[in-house]
């Protein structure tokens, strides 16, 4: 079982990038998946969810109306789509899933790191003129 995020790279404000978590070893239809982020000497932060059941996307405050999650089950694929991407928005980002059979306790699960079961390889996203 693996995730692997990919797509990151250098970027100037206000610019575009599509960030991708490719899995290898399960079907993530039926998986939850979450994106977080790290930015250097901070902690690891929740930015975007989407369920593997109802389609639900989530989306933290910082970014929301600028990330776009998705997925392409077709090509075992999720994708965070990042526009108007600003300085703070750098970091290096992680993709996580979770078994949607995985009973949890309350709603807001999915913001919090502990709750996922497995993690990909980080991709860097720096944005600076």
């Amino acid at each position: 079982v693996q995730l692997q995020a990919s797509g990151g790279g250098l970027v100037q404000p206000g610019g575009s990038l599509r960030l991708s978590c490719a899995a290898s070893g399960f079907t993530l239809d039926y998986y939850a998946i979450g994106w977080f982020r790290q930015a250097p000497g901070k902690e690891r932060e929740w930015v975007s969810f989407t369920s593997g059941s109802d389609g639900s996307k989530k989306y933290a405050d910082s970014v929301k109306g600028r990330f776009t999650i998705s997925r392409d089950n077709a090509k075992n694929t999720v994708y965070l789509q990042m526009n108007s991407l600003k300085p703070e928005d750098t970091a290096v980002y992680y993709c996580a899933a979770v078994s949607v059979m995985t009973v949890k306790t309350f709603s807001t699960w999915y913001r919090y790191k502990t709750e996922y079961d497995y993690w990909g390889k980080g991709t860097l996203v720096t944005v600076s003129s």
